[in-house]
This record gives structure tokens, sequence and C-alpha cells, in this order.
């Protein structure tokens, strides 16, 4: 089975929003062992878009679009899929009602042209939309498997996984499944270099690497008749993959280091307090983007301008007058100032020059100290990066993040 995505809405023509709705179905059909052959997008015009919807036709088995499902007149993706595949459109009850409900939960009223979302196919099978109000389908025509989607992304990947996902299984003839084993503080070439015999050697499963901002990670895919056969292909190999690459392996299938950091300081019972100078909050920002981190991150100090360094987090105006801002002795002394005056078991302290300007030739741009707290003592780390600031700054966190791992988590 091939499938083909098109991808309705203008916006995404004229680059107001990128379109991560194909990234996030491709990825899904590439585990269910489906073929992706062409990706369209076209505007919310219903003759390109029926132009568009006969070609994929033409060449593929699954049809799957994203977008055009709203309560607006350029919303026509059902109507225009209907009328290409001869199904009379129908009022879905059980959708309407959803979206009554939901104006009445938010304190709304409901308008008219909302009713227009609960019109769907006659005789499809209908994806109860549970993270916002338009409903997706699927249908089978004319030998072609049809399936519908919600654009907005927080709308789109959750249906696909939930619904669209379980819809395709029996179609895919097989099961591909990966696993991802992700890596901090070793680089792409030296990563595959310490896989390579082992990934020479491999046919079902293989092992590919890939490099990330700051990281790596190595995916281990096989493909059997189901996932069970595939996840016992899968566990041996993951395991000899873990083993070659170490400690560097901050976790397997696994979201992110702030989560594998949070997940192990909640475990510990332990707490943690930030002060940063050229991250400017993207440490706490990464921690606090994980659920329920409020066990456990206590809070953060941003701390540029010096006299904040002094007044707030105890750095001695001798060290900053012997050794500057971005040092060593600075950083050590942010990380054990933030843990006393936040009351945290751990402290982290980053200082830096993230450019483009401000370097000098003792301290090049790009060169970052990271001192974590911990236990009375302090790990420091002298980082430089030449990539811009943005790289600077990401790598910065990500190395605190990593060393919190190394250093109390292991």
């Amino acid at each position: 089975m091939n499938a083909e995505l098109i991808a309705v809405g203008t916006e995404i023509l004229l680059g107001d929003i990128v379109n991560t709705d194909a990234q996030t179905v491709s990825q899904g059909l590439s585990e269910l062992g489906i073929d992706v052959f062409y990706q369209t997008v076209v505007g919310d015009n219903p003759d390109r878009l029926e132009r568009v919807i006969r070609e994929a036709a033409d060449r593929a088995d699954i049809i799957i679009t994203t977008g055009g499902l709203g309560p607006t007149l350029d919303d026509l993706t059902k109507e225009t899929l209907a009328r290409v595949f001869g199904k009379e459109m129908v009022l879905h009850e059980p959708s309407l009602a959803r979206i009554r409900d939901f104006f009445a939960r938010i304190g709304r009223e409901m308008t008219p042209n909302n009713e227009k979302q609960a019109w769907l196919p006659k005789d499809c099978n209908v994806f109860v939309n549970e993270w916002g109000t338009a409903p997706g389908c699927a249908f089978e025509a004319a030998g072609k498997h049809v399936l519908m989607l919600p654009g907005p992304p927080r709308e789109c990947e959750p249906m696909f996984r939930k619904c669209a996902m379980p819809y395709l299984y029996p179609l895919a003839g097989g099961c591909i499944v990966s696993r991802n084993i992700r890596v901090f503080g070793l680089g792409e070439s030296a990563m595959e270099d310490r896989l390579h015999d082992l990934m020479e050697s491999m046919q079902n499963p293989t092992i590919a690497p890939y490099a990330k901002i700051s990281e790596c990670y190595a995916r281990v895919t096989a493909k059997a008749k189901d996932e069970e056969a595939a996840q016992a292909l899968l566990a041996p190999v993951v395991q000899q993959v873990a083993d070659l690459l170490g400690d560097d392996v901050y976790g397997i299938d696994v979201d992110s280091l702030e989560q594998v950091v949070g997940d192990g300081l909640r475990e510990r019972g332990l707490t943690l307090a930030v002060a940063e100078s050229c991250t400017g909050g993207l440490l706490s920002k990464r921690i606090t983007d994980v659920p329920g981190c409020s066990e456990y991150y206590l809070g953060g100090v941003c701390s540029y301008c010096n006299e904040v360094k002094e007044k707030i987090l105890g750095v001695k105006g001798e060290t900053l007058k012997a050794y500057g801002a971005v040092s060593q002795q600075t950083a050590e002394e942010m990380a054990e100032g933030v843990a006393r005056a936040l009351g945290a078991d751990v402290g982290v302290g980053i200082t830096g020059i993230a450019g483009p300007g401000g370097g000098t030739e003792e301290k090049p741009t790009g060169l970052v100290y990271i001192s974590v707290y911990f236990d009375g003592g302090c790990t420091t780390r002298r980082t430089v990066n030449t990539y811009g600031r943005d790289r600077v700054r990401n790598h910065a966190a990500s190395t605190a993040l990593d060393m919190i791992r190394r250093r109390i988590l292991r």
C-alpha cells in the first residue's frame, strides 16, 4: 500500500505556517510500513483541490488530507472529496451534539456555521475529535481509502495516532516498529564509529544514526507481521546499541533530557534551582515545559548584571573582579548561591558569551561555563560553541541538564 498526503490551506502556501502535519503523518505511516510517494499542498480553492485529489487517486492507494474541515466558507475538503468519490453528505448528529456541548462548556454561543463541521460523507468511519471541534473521518470508495484530518497540529497529531493509525493498521500488511536510543555528549560521527560493525551486520532490525541540535539518537527499526514480533526482534539489538554507547545514552524512547532529569529528581525527592546568565531563562523554560515540574523545580534567577549576581546569588565581588563574570569561579558561586537562596538540593549556574559579539582572545564568543552544585560540591564544565547565538544557548542548557543526569541520576 502507498499513500499520498494532501495539505489544504492557503496559509501554508503563503508561508504563514509550517506544514508540520506532513511530518507527523509521514512518520506514522513509516511505522506502519506504508510508503509515501507524494505530498502536495493546495490552497483553499475547490477546483484546484479537486484536480489534486484526482491526481492522487490515480497513483495512490490511500489519500490522507489535513486541513479544510472547519466551519468557514473556504473549508471545503469534505465536500470536494465527497463530490470526487460520489459520496452523499449527511448530518452526523453525535458530532453536532459534541460541538454544541463544547460551546456550552466554554460559555459561548454556537453560531450556525459551526453545524457545517458535523456534515460528513455518508457511511464514513467518524474520528471523534477530543482535541477540537471538527471531526475527522475515513471512507473507502473506488478501491481507495480516503482519510480526512483537521489541520491544527494540536488536533491532527493525536487524531492521527489515536484514530487514523488503528484504521490503517489492517491495510499495512505488516508492521514497522522503531526504538530510539537518545544520546548526549557524543557526536554523530563518533556514534556511527562505535556502531559501525553492528550496523553493517544487521538487516532486520536496521540501525540508523541521526543528529539533532546538540544531541544525537540511534533509531533501531524492525519489520514483522505484528508489533509483538517486531518488539521481540528489537529488544536484543536495542540493548547492544545502548551497551556500545554507554553513559552517553540518556534514555530509550524518552521525550527529552528535561523529562529524564525531571523524572529522576522526582524519584529521588530532590529539588532544583537555576541561575542563568547567557541562556536568559532558556534552561528554566525547558524544565518547566515538563508537566508536573513544580514537584521538583523551585525557581530560577536570570542574572545578567553583576549586581544581581552579587546581591541575589551571593557571588563575591572579589571573584568577579579577579576572574570576571564569565569564569569557572563565578559559575560555581552562582550554582551554590541559587541553591542556598531558594533552598534547593541542586543548583545550576550558567555564565558565558552567547555572541555574536563580546568575545576576546582569552574568552572567545561561544565560551560558556556550566556548574552543578550538589551535596556540598560543584561539578563544572567549560564549553565553546562557534555555531551562533541560538546554538550556544541551546547547547549550554542541554549540557546543564546532562550534567545533572550524570552527577545525580546515574
